[in-house]
This record gives structure tokens, C-alpha cells and sequence, in this order.
């Protein structure tokens, strides 16, 4: 079953609004065993015309999103309904509800929001409980004079397009394709792994049998290997994607990084705070951003400063002084500091050199140090270059010390 979608906006081809629909359809309708074939954002207005007919053309489901609204640049409805050769009527129920949310809120119906009630017909229509415009469900035609795929019209606002996706527009792709059989998708998160030494270790080889897609998806310090095939196909080959990833690979259900961490220390109930300096914060935000953080994570400690290193971290003075802030001895002091004082299992410490300025032949802007104190273990450090921006710095150090502790927690080799 081939399926498009068409994006309405100006607000998203001008960078105003991020474009989330199509990472959110695509999951969801992956789940049915449908793909999105092909995506296209327009403006609004008159654009739709020559792309809604070229799609029309080749898909069998097309979801059309945005435009529906009461003001003169939501003309999606209109045009559709032109293109289609349908009557726009005004539909009761639709204006018996917008009448009671309006009342909620206050606010009077007024001409303008009349346009959201006018539906083709034969359409069916799509409630909109988060909003005043409804969405618009019109069957495939076979007619002689005009074939159409199985349309949806559906809101812009995702506050408004996902609660009836799922509501309304699932239950009907999933009746339309029961009998389809779709692939399996397998993500594969790799951490301390570049992509091309990915392929060059199993994707080279997954890809030239014919039966698997492959796939990849690279940020800072870790790659997303994508596979998609049946589900046989992918239990067969998976004995060697894992032995090919190895300690690499970090998880297999879409958790990333810091899920991992967390939940892995959750499990064994120990805790960890850490020491920042260079990432200002970001490995503490980053470990929050986790349901569940705060059983694991009581405290931690951005000394940005070298004199809160000392006052905060106990930091000794003097070793600022011989060996600078930037170093093996203080990231080793922060995270004992750091350990000593929040009373946690683990500490992990960051100091580093992000640039622009600043650095020296000795310790060249990109330098970090990453320090890992452990109640049960001797505090290693570890020295890596990150010559980058700074907010790819952060991430990437950020990403090593994670990993650091990860490789601890799981009994993996560093």
C-alpha cells in the first residue's frame, strides 16, 4: 500500500515551526506495517493544487495536514473539495460542537470560524477534541471519471493532529491494510563506534544478502543501526550483529545513553552524582531528562569556576596551580571531591578546554579530562580531544563519561 503525506505551512518552510509530523506518522504508521513512501511540505495556499494531484496519482493513502483553520490562508478543505469535484456543505454536528467549546472558553462563534464546519460530501469527519478544526476522512473512489487513494485531512497544531490520528485515523488504516504483512524495524544504538567502522563490521555484509535494509543514523559519538527485514530473517542475523557491535552496543529498545545508565543503576541501587566544569551542567541535565532519575541521582555540582572547585569539591589549591585546571589530577580530585561529599556510590567529573580560545601545545583546545571515582574501585581518568563547536564538545564529553560509567555498571571492558 503506497502512502505520501503533504505538510501545510509556511510556518514550517521558514524554519518558524519544527516539522514533527513526520517523525511521529512514520513511527506510528510503521506500526501497522505501513511506510510513508514519500513527504512533501508546502506553503499555504494555491501549492497544494499541483502536489495533491501528483499524489494523488501515485499513492493508495494520502494524509494531508494543516490548513483546515478559520482564516483566509487555510484553504486545504476548499481545495480539495474543488479538485474533487464535491460540494463543501455546512455540517450541524460540527457546529454544535464548536458552539460548546467556544462557550467553554468564552468566546463567540463568529463567521469566519463557520469555514472550519463546511465538509465535502461524502466525507466523513474526524472529531477534533483538542481544537476547532475537525479532520476529513473521504473513502477511495473507482469512478470512471476520477480515481482518488483514501484521503485524510488532518490539523497542523500536534497537540490537535496526534490525539485524533490516534483515535480516529488508525483504527481506519488498521481495518484497510489487516492483511498486510510488514517488516520488522531493529535499531541497534552504538556508542564509541563511527558509522563506516559499523558497515565496514556487519552492514556491508548485512547488505549485500538482499533480504535486510540497512540503515544508519550518526550524531556525536554514536550511530543508530537500522534493520529492517522480516522478523525470521532479522533472529537469524542477530547472533552476529551483537557479536559484531560488542561492548559498543548500547541497547536495543530505543533507550538512549543516559536511559541506560539510570535504569541500569536503578537495578542495582546505587547512585551517582557528578562534577562539571567545561559542560556547564549538561550531564547533570542530560541524566534528569530520565524518568526515575531522582532515585539514582541526588545532587550534582557545576564548578565552573576554579575557587568553587576548591570551596565546593575540595579541590586542593595547589594542584590547580601546578597542573591547571585542565587536567588529570583535578578531574580526579573533582569526582573524589564530588564522591565524598553527595555520599554516592559514583562520581564522574569533567574538565576540559571547549574553546575557541584558550588552548596551548600541551593541551590543545578539545581536551577534556574524565574522571570516574567509585566506592568500590580505584578513580580512573581517561584524556580525549574533541576539536569541535562547543555545544559538540559538550555532547561528546558528555557521551564519554556516560559511557564510562556504563562500561563500569555492566562489567564491560573499558
Amino acid at each position: 500500500m503506497h502512502l505520501e503525506v503533504l505538510n501545510i505551512g509556511t510556518e514550517l518552510l521558514l524554519g518558524n515551526v519544527t516539522n514533527t509530523h513526520l517523525s511521529y506518522l512514520g513511527r506510528r504508521l510503521f506500526s501497522i506495517g505501513l511506510r510513508i513512501e514519500r513527504q512533501m511540505t508546502l506553503p499555504d495556499g494555491s501549492a497544494l493544487r499541483p502536489a495533491f494531484l501528483e499524489a494523488m496519482d501515485r499513492c493508495d493513502v494520502l494524509i494531508v495536514t494543516g490548513g483546515l483553520g478559520p482564516t483566509t490562508d487555510d484553504i486545504t478543505r476548499e481545495i480539495a473539495a474543488e479538485l474533487l469535484g464535491l460540494p463543501l456543505q455546512e455540517n450541524a454536528e460540527v457546529i454544535k460542537s464548536l458552539e460548546a467549546l467556544l462557550a467553554r472558553r468564552g468566546i463567540p462563534l463568529r463567521d469566519r470560524m463557520r469555514r472550519q464546519a463546511m465538509v465535502p460530501v461524502g466525507a466523513r469527519v474526524l472529531p477534533n477534541a483538542n481544537g476547532t478544526a475537525p479532520g476529513l476522512y473521504l473513502p477511495a473512489s473507482q469512478t470512471p471519471s476520477l480515481a482518488t487513494p483514501h484521503l485524510f485531512f488532518l490539523p497542523g497544531p500536534p497537540r490537535e493532529l496526534m490525539p485524533m490520528f490516534e483515535d480516529h485515523v488508525l483504527p481506519i488504516l488498521h481495518a484497510l491494510c489487516a492483511q498486510i504483512q510488514g517488516p520488522e524495524c531493529r535499531t541497534y544504538h552504538v556508542v564509541g563506534m563511527g558509522e563506516s567502522s559499523v558497515e565496514e563490521i556487519i552492514g556491508l555484509s548485512l547488505s549485500l544478502r538482499g533480504d535486510v535494509e540497512v540503515g544508519y543514523c550518526a550524531r556525536p559519538n554514536e550511530v543508530d543501526l537500522r534493520l529492517i527485514a522480516e522478523a525470521a530473517v532479522l533472529d537469524a542475523i542477530e547472533p552476529d550483529v551483537r557479536a559484531a557491535l560488542g561492548t559498543c552496543l548500547v541497547s536495543q529498545q530505543e533507550e538512549n545513553l543516559e536511559e541506560v545508565v539510570v535504569n541500569r543503576l536503578r537495578t542495582l541501587g546505587r547512585t551517582l552524582t557528578v562534577a562539571e566544569s567545561c559542560t556547564g551542567g549538561l550531564l547533570a541535565h542530560r541524566l534528569t531528562n530520565v524518568p526515575g532519575a531522582s532515585e539514582v541521582f541526588p545532587v550534582g555540582y557545576v564548578t565552573y569556576a576554579n575557587a568553587m572547585k576548591t570551596q565546593a569539591l575540595g579541590v586542593p589549591e595547589e594542584l590547580i596551580v601546578t597542573h591547571g585546571a585542565v587536567s588529570e589530577p583535578v578531574a580526579l580530585a573533582m569526582a573524589e571531591g564530588a564522591l565524598r561529599t553527595a555520599g554516592t556510590d559514583f562520581a564522574l567529573a569533567i574538565t576540559g578546554l571547549a574553546g575557541p580560545s584558550g588552548g596551548s601545545p600541551e593541551k590543545p583546545v578539545g581536551t577534556v579530562f574524565i574522571a570516574m571515582a567509585d566506592r568500590k574501585a580505584t578513580t580512573l581518568c581517561q584524556r580525549e580531544n574533541f576539536p569541535t563547536d562547543r555545544e559538540t564538545f559538550k555532547q561528546l564529553a558528555t557521551q564519554s563519561a556516560l559511557d564510562l560509567l556504563r562500561r563500569r555498571i555492566f562489567d564491560l571492558q573499558p
